[in-house]
C-alpha cells in the first residue's frame, strides 16, 4: 500500500542572515535591522499544506506547537490532502516533547517518533534539502524593503511551488536514508556523488 509521507519543516525565514541548516533566507537591510519570520509547512507526494507564519515573539514552546500549530493548522490541512499518510518532523524541542510524541500518536495514523530520527542529520527532509533553497532563489530574486514585503514573497513563492520539485526531493529520500544507515546516522552528504 503507497503511504504519503508527509514532512514537516520549522525554518526561520531573516531578512538578514543565512544559515545552511535552517535556510535562513538572506537580505541585507540598509538600516542593519534584522526581521525574521518563523514558518512551518508540510509536503507530500500529494500536495501541500498552507505556509504558517509564527508571529514574531511568539515563543514555540511545546504546547504552543500542539494546541495551535498540530490541532488547529497542520493538521487539519494534512487531512484535507489525505486519509493516511506518515508524519516526520525534527527533533526540535517541541517536537520531541512527551505530550507532543502522545498527541502525534493518537492524532495520526503512522508517525516517526523521534527515538528513530538521526539527530545529527538534518539532511533527510526534503524541505531542508532541497525546497528552501528553491524558495530563497525567488524569494530574493530583488531586495525586500522590510517584514511585509518579506511575507507577501513567501506566500507568492510558496502558491507558485511546482509539484515537480517536491516530488523529486521526496524521490531522493530513499537513497538519502541509505546514505544515512550507512553512515551510522551522521551527515552524509558528502557522499551522495559517490
Amino acid at each position: 500500500m503507497f503511504k504519503p509521507e508527509i514532512i514537516l519543516c520549522e525554518t526561520v525565514l531573516n531578512l538578514s542572515t543565512l544559515n545552511t541548516l535552517t535556510y535562513l533566507l538572506t537580505n541585507i537591510l540598509t538600516s542593519h535591522v534584522s526581521r525574521s519570520l518563523m514558518v512551518y509547512v508540510g509536503v507530500s507526494a500529494l500536495g501541500t499544506t498552507s505556509i504558517h507564519f509564527i508571529e514574531p515573539g511568539v515563543k514555540v514552546n511545546g504546547q504552543y506547537y500542539r494546541e495551535d500549530l498540530l490541532m488547529q493548522k497542520l493538521l487539519p490541512d494534512i487531512r484535507q490532502l489525505l486519509d493516511f499518510y506518515v508524519f516526520q518532523q525534527d527533533s526540535a524541542p517541541a517536537h520531541k516533547a512527551r505530550e507532543t510524541i502522545e498527541l502525534l500518536t493518537i492524532e495520526t495514523p503512522e508517525f516517526i517518533p523521534p527515538t528513530l530520527w538521526p539527530p545529527n542529520s538534518p539532511d533527510l527532509n526534503p524541505v531542508d534539502y532541497k525546497v528552501w533553497s528553491v524558495m530563497q532563489e525567488k524569494v530574493y530574486k530583488k531586495r525586500i524593503k522590510d517584514i511585509g514585503e518579506l511575507r507577501a514573497r513567501i506566500l507568492t513563492a510558496w502558491d507558485e511551488m511546482d509539484q515537480r520539485i517536491i516530488d523529486a526531493a521526496i524521490r531522493q529520500c530513499r537513497t538519502r536514508l541509505r546514505k544515512c544507515i550507512k553512515a551510522k546516522g551522521k551527515h552524509f552528504e558528502r557522499t551522495l556523488s559517490q
